[in-house]
Formats: structure tokens, sequence, C-alpha cells
């Protein structure tokens, strides 16, 4: 397995692959996944786009993170600005990096390859904080819980609903640079 960083040109070409992970890790159906395309396609002309992505030894894609500079106008900036008090915005979104996805197939999880990528992606980051959302869970079961902690992820914002999710999302942030990335 190798990690390895992908600019926006990459995850385009790799956009099917990338979508089949995101939805196997999420457990989505198919029809949702078509409409995610379009999403992850425009997010990759974003400022200050990252991503990586960790193959097997055929070049098959195991998983994949990236994220970007979030600003207003974007739609899940908004969302959350718009949820949080006036010091949280200004601490938490002031200088922010948007971890928008990072997703490890399920057969290949369990190997640590979360914890490379998200450190790849931390470490290379210019902006001062990192904020992501992730599913409500119990957090001493859920993978993504348990690698969010060990990477010192605070709570920003709890149990909140996007639009068109029935879901209730946490919203996790940390300051940068990563200083170390956790053992």
């Amino acid at each position: 397995m190798r990690l390895v960083a992908w600019q926006a040109a990459d995850l385009l070409r790799h956009l099917d692959a990338a979508i089949t992970v995101y939805g196997q890790a999420m457990g989505y159906p198919r029809d949702l996944l078509e409409t995610r395309k379009g999403y992850v396609a425009a997010h990759a002309h974003r400022p200050d786009f990252r991503a990586v992505a960790t193959l097997g030894d055929d070049d098959e894609l195991l998983g994949f993170g990236y994220g970007y500079r979030s600003a207003p106008g974007q739609w899940w900036h908004d969302q959350v600005v718009g949820a949080l008090r006036r010091d949280q915005r200004r601490w938490w979104f002031h200088d922010c990096f948007e971890l928008v996805e990072l997703h490890v197939r399920p057969d290949a999880q369990g190997r640590g390859l979360g914890a490379r990528q998200l450190a790849t992606l931390l470490s290379g980051a210019r902006q001062s904080t990192v904020v992501l959302s992730t599913p409500e869970a119990d957090e001493s079961r859920s993978r993504a819980w348990r690698l969010y902690r060990r990477f010192f992820f605070s709570d920003v914002l709890r149990h909140f609903y996007f639009p068109g999710d029935d879901r209730p999302f946490a919203v996790l942030g940390r300051q940068l640079p990563l200083s170390a990335p956790p053992s």
C-alpha cells in the first residue's frame, strides 16, 4: 500500500473509484452517489484544495481524503457558520481548512490508513484551524470518532442536522498546525 498526494485532476480522473469508496464507507445508496459526483468535481476547484489517496498493490483505491479553504458562499460552510455563535464563527472559521471527505474502504479499515491520510492532509494545510462533520455515533465503537479524538479534535457543534439528511451530525475541529501525528 502507498499513500499518494493527489491534485484536483487526479481526483477527477479517479472520481468513479472515489465515489465507490465513499459509498462503501458511508453505506449510501447508489442513486445518492451519482449526485455526489457533481459536488466532488466542483470541490476539486476550490482554493487551497488538497487530496490524498491510499492505493493497494494493484493501484486499486483503498481510501482517499480531501479538503480546501472554507469560505462564505460554500454550502457546508454557510450551514455550519449559521448555527454557531459569533465568537465561535470567528475562532473556527476565520482561517479554516475544511476537511470534506476522509474514507477508507470497509475491507481495508483497521490498518491505520485513515490516520495516515488525515495526518498527511493536515500536515500540509496552511490554515490555522481544521473543521469537519461526521455522523453522530457511539464514540467508543466508531472508528471515525476514535480517529478524530486521537488527533485531538474537539466538539464545535453537536447533534446538528443538515438540510436533506435526517441523521444528526457532529462538527469537530482542532487548531493547526498538526505538531506530530499521534501514534
